[in-house]
C-alpha cells in the first residue's frame, strides 16, 4: 500500500513492528479506504471467488484484513469470513462481523479450520521486514483444510527496482523497500511514518510456498483492481500467488 501513501526521505531498512503499524493504522482509520488502490475490491473478490472455487457457506480466513474490505465483499457472496489484523483501529472500523486481533505469524486457530485463506495488499504478508514472511505462509497453510486453497499478494522486486521513486531505498540484500510515508487521517491531518515493504520474485514465492506445503497453481503479475492470470513481468507492482494444500 505504501507507494500511494506518500514520499519522503529514505532511511536504513529495518522492520515495521506491530506497534508501529498499529500507530499508522490508528492515525489512518477509515481514511485508508479513500486511497485508489482500495477501489478494486469487487474485481479482486470476483476473481478470487472463481479461482479459489469459493461457494456460499465456505469458511475463509482473511489475514491482515485491515478495515475488512475483502471480507465484507466475500460475505456479500454468502462466504463465512473471519478477518484477522494486528490493528485494533482497523478492526473497529470494519463494522459488524467476525474479527480477531492477532499476529499473522501466530494464528489462533486449529489446523484445518478454514476452506481457504487469503492475505492481500501486503496486509499480513510483506510488511515484516523480510524475516518472518515465511512464517505467515506456514501458518496460513496449517489452518486450511486438506484440499483447501490460498491466495497471497506480494510486492514485485522487479517493479520496485525498475520504478524506484525519489526518497525510496531498496535494500538488495533483503529485498526490502523503505519509504517515508505521509498518511492522512479522516480529518485530513497528515503524519509521516516509516514503511518497509518486502518485495519478492516469482521464484522466491514459489520456493517459500513449497516449504510451507503449498502446491502452487500460479504466480501472476497483477495490479490492484486488475487481478488476472497474467505471466510475471516487470511492469506490474504485485504478484498474486494461488495454490492449494
Amino acid at each position: 500500500m505504501g507507494r500511494e501513501l506518500g514520499r519522503g526521505e529514505g532511511l536504513e531498512t529495518a522492520r515495521l513492528t506491530g506497534r508501529e503499524f498499529e500507530a499508522l493504522a490508528a492515525h489512518a482509520g477509515r481514511a485508508y479506504l479513500r486511497y485508489s488502490f482500495t477501489k478494486g475490491t469487487e474485481q479482486e473478490v470476483r476473481f478470487l471467488a472463481e479461482r479459489l472455487e469459493l461457494h456460499a457457506g465456505d469458511r475463509v480466513l482473511d489475514v491482515g484484513c485491515g478495515p475488512g474490505r475483502h471480507a465484507v465483499a466475500l460475505r456479500a457472496r454468502g462466504v463465512e469470513v473471519v478477518g484477522l489484523d494486528v490493528s485494533q483501529r482497523f478492526l473497529a472500523d470494519a463494522g459488524p462481523g467476525s474479527w480477531v486481533r492477532a499476529d499473522a505469524r501466530l494464528l489462533p486457530f486449529r489446523a484445518g479450520a478454514f476452506d481457504a485463506a487469503i492475505s492481500l495488499c501486503q496486509g499480513g504478508f510483506g510488511l515484516l521486514g523480510g524475516e518472518d514472511d515465511p512464517a505467515v505462509l506456514h501458518q496460513m497453510a496449517a489452518v486450511v483444510r486438506p484440499g483447501g486453497r490460498l491466495a497471497v499478494s506480494a510486492f514485485s522486486s522487479y517493479f520496485a527496482v525498475r520504478h524506484l521513486e525519489e526518497g525510496e531505498v531498496f535494500d538488495a540484500s533483503s529485498g526490502v523497500n523503505h519509504e517515508r510515508t505521509e498518511v492522512r487521517n479522516p480529518e485530513g491531518e497528515a503524519e509521516t511514518f516509516d514503511l518497509w515493504t518486502t518485495c519478492f520474485t516469482p521464484r522466491e514465492l514459489r520456493m517459500m510456498a513449497a516449504q510451507a506445503g503449498i502446491e502452487v497453481e500460479g504466480v501472476w503479475s497483477v495490479t490492484p483492481g486488475g487481478y488476472q492470470e497474467r505471466p510475471p513481468d516487470l511492469e506490474h507492482p504485485e504478484f498474486l500467488l494461488v495454490g492449494g494444500v
